[in-house]
């Protein structure tokens, strides 16, 4: 059941119809933004999931009650933030929603089961190499020493959103790769009693080379939001080194700041 303020009204048959839209025609707030916000809270929360269809802007204007000005502004403003597409004789369709991550020192696969964006993770590789100078100064260890190098493939709704590239000291935990494709890293790490501190991180972008475009569903070229962290214990002790890439059209960092007092 769709519903403006004092106004319910029957959905049919579409992707609309297990939702519910509560549209105050006494709000300041315009009701073409207020549509929109509600239809992209839907697609964060896989209410609405990539596929599925929401029909033309007149069914949509008659099932919600709404002028068709209002509901194609509201497709308009979704469209050009890459969550809808307007598609020839088919109508509006949702194409997928963009991961938000709070910048904290949290685990991907936590991120998005919180948020209910079903994450699955495919294991590339799970297997020893000798560290790179660059591995060593991050965990601490002389170069060449043996580490774990864990590459996996996490997606959402079945699209792929990251490559997740980690380091582990070799003697850590027993990173067993049935078992890391369902769950995270970070649970593994809790349940051995390795307890998460803190964590030194840097966000860059860059572009995508043909091997990356290939593994993420991207062309060569496309942009792409790059993670570099090594995270520590509560005893100061590195435990992690990552270096992840990640889909820009999917996904972005959100960021609370704060004015120093």
């Amino acid at each position: 059941m769709a519903k403006t303020r004092g106004h319910p009204r029957a959905v049919t048959a579409s992707a609309l119809d297990s939702l519910d839209f509560a549209l105050d025609r006494g709000s300041p707030v315009p009701l073409y933004y207020q549509l929109a916000q509600q239809l992209e809270a839907a697609i964060e929360h896989g209410a609405l999931a990539p596929g599925n269809l929401l029909g033309n802007e007149i069914d949509l204007s008659v099932r919600l009650g709404l002028s068709r000005p209002t509901v194609r502004q509201a497709i308009q403003n979704l469209v050009e933030k890459g969550l809808l597409v307007r598609r020839r004789g088919v109508g509006t369709q949702v194409v997928h929603s963009q991961v938000k991550r709070p910048l904290e020192l949290s685990s991907l696969y936590d991120d998005l089961e919180a948020a209910g964006q079903g994450p699955t993770t495919r294991v590339v590789r799970n297997e020893p190499v000798a560290a790179s100078a660059d591995v060593a100064a991050a965990l601490g260890v002389a170069e060449g020493a043996e580490v774990t190098l864990l590459e996996r493939l996490r997606c959402t709704h079945g699209q792929p959103v990251a490559l997740l590239c980690n380091h582990l000291p070799a003697a850590l935990l027993e990173l067993d790769t049935e078992r890391l494709e369902s769950t995270g890293l970070y649970r593994m790490m809790r349940t051995a009693g390795i307890t998460l501190h803190s964590a030194r991180q840097t966000i860059g972008a860059r572009s995508a080379t043909a091997r990356e475009a290939a593994r993420l569903d991207e062309q060569e070229g496309a942009a792409l939001l790059t993670m570099q962290r090594t995270a520590y214990d509560d005893t100061g002790r590195p435990v992690e080194y990552g270096t992840h890439i990640y889909r820009a059209s999917r996904y972005a960092f959100d960021f609370q700041l704060l004015v120093r007092p």
